[in-house]
Formats: structure tokens, sequence, C-alpha cells
């Protein structure tokens, strides 16, 4: 096959889901998307801080993991252990 070329019309395609680390002044979301492109340009947020591989899955053990740091539904407060996260995230990316 060359390049762009779909060797299978009746396959669907691929899903590729991440977790997304987004900030808005002192908060982060945590969020999942398989489209985070369309995700994020919906949601108000300063910066994105990290993605990381995975669906629902590690986005509700992260929410488990950060909840003593929850301010109400996917929002989180920045703290140090969070911030420690999301550096570490982008030093594997």
């Amino acid at each position: 096959w060359r390049y762009g070329d779909v060797p299978d019309a009746d396959l669907p395609l691929p899903r590729i889901d991440v977790v997304y680390y987004i900030r808005f002044d002192r908060r982060v979301k945590i969020g999942t998307s398989r489209r985070p492109r369309q995700r994020l340009a919906s949601i108000r947020h300063d910066e994105l801080l990290a993605f990381e591989p995975g669906g629902r899955p590690v986005e509700q053990q992260r929410h488990r993991e950060f909840a003593s740091d929850r301010e109400g539904g996917e929002w989180f407060t920045l703290t140090d252990d969070l911030r420690t996260h999301v550096d570490a995230l982008r030093r594997e990316g």
C-alpha cells in the first residue's frame, strides 16, 4: 500500500484515548478524550500541561490519586504533588 491508502475500508479507524491535564489559573482539569484538539478547543484554559496515554480507567485512577485536591468535578487544585506528576509526564513524552 502507498502512504494514505486504506487497506480495508470496512475496518474502523483506530481509537486512541488520552488523559489530558489543562490549567486554568491555579486549577487543573484531568479529563479524557479521543479527540483532544476538539475537546480542548471547547474548554477555557490557560495552558495545556500534558497528555497521558489511556482512557477512562487511567483518568479515574488519577481522580482517585488526587482526590484530596479535588475542587469539584474534574477540577483539582494545582498542588506540588500534581505538579510533580505533570512534570514526570512531560519528561516521558
